[in-house]
């Protein structure tokens, strides 16, 4: 799931790593309001907060919503300079070890929830949060070619709203069917990550309020899981003839 990109994946691919990171970034942002009041996924809401607190005055909320915006923007550029140089380097597992560096950071801010108490605990919660969200959804928009987003259920529901429009059109109009067999996929894929995503935002809800901080630490686990086979793959190397040869060829 997380060394093969682009065009190289597969729906079903596309599909188990979208809807293994929905469900951990729903969970992430259920515990994430819990905690600290704030959605670390949404920056949608997060944007309209900024403003409608910049009207009323509220400085400190306005910085607030600055701060977690800052926060996701600077996990994708870390994301994306991790791919990039991962991609120079011809290294497979670049995806993996971004979302093994999500699970490190992750189980770090478990920690800080359950042992650091007071504002300080707060601060670190809602902005680190938002940074390992950024990171998750850069890294996994690249990895499939944007076609999955694992925290933006705006577009997910557009798309699904889109797809949902043609798949019923063309009971009245016929259309293509490898257009319509596109559609369908398209329609499980991004249905799939909403249902995903809102599952793992009910199991947060209740087991962070059960479990607090040890909740995270078990998220962090789980995506250690995931990204673990993955940090194994070995590089691809040039063969005399110029063609990419794979020094191990197991995928993930």
């Amino acid at each position: 799931m997380l060394v093969h990109e682009g065009a190289e994946r597969d729906a079903v691919v596309d599909r188990r790593l979208g809807c293994s990171l929905a469900a951990v970034a729903g969970a992430v942002n259920a515990a994430g309001f819990l905690a600290v009041g704030y959605y670390s996924a949404n920056m949608t809401g997060n944007v309209s907060t900024l403003a409608t607190g910049l009207h009323a005055g509220h400085v400190s909320l306005f910085m607030s919503c600055i701060g977690l915006i800052g926060a996701f923007v600077a996990g994708a550029v870390l994301a994306t300079l991790l791919v990039n140089a991962g991609r120079r380097r011809v290294l497979p597992s670049v995806y993996a070890w971004s979302i093994l560096l999500e699970a490190c950071l992750l189980g770090v801010l478990a920690l800080v929830d359950i042992l650091l108490p007071g504002v300080h605990r707060g601060v670190m919660l809602a902005y680190g949060l938002s940074f390992l969200m950024g990171l998750q959804n850069a890294t996994v928009t690249r990895i499939s070619g944007a076609r999955v987003r694992t925290t933006h259920m705006t577009g997910m529901l557009t798309d699904v709203g889109i797809e949902l429009a043609d798949w019923l059109d063309s009971f009245r109009h016929p259309a293509d069917l490898a257009q319509l067999a596109r559609t369908r996929e398209r329609l499980w894929l991004h249905g799939a990550i909403v249902v995903s995503f809102t599952a793992g935002g009910i199991a947060g809800a209740f087991l962070y309020g059960w479990w607090s901080g040890r909740f995270l630490l078990l998220l962090a686990g789980l995506l250690a899981c995931l990204s673990l086979p993955g940090t194994v793959r070995r590089p691809e190397v040039l063969t005399s003839a110029g063609t990419v040869a794979r020094e191990n060829s197991s995928d993930v």
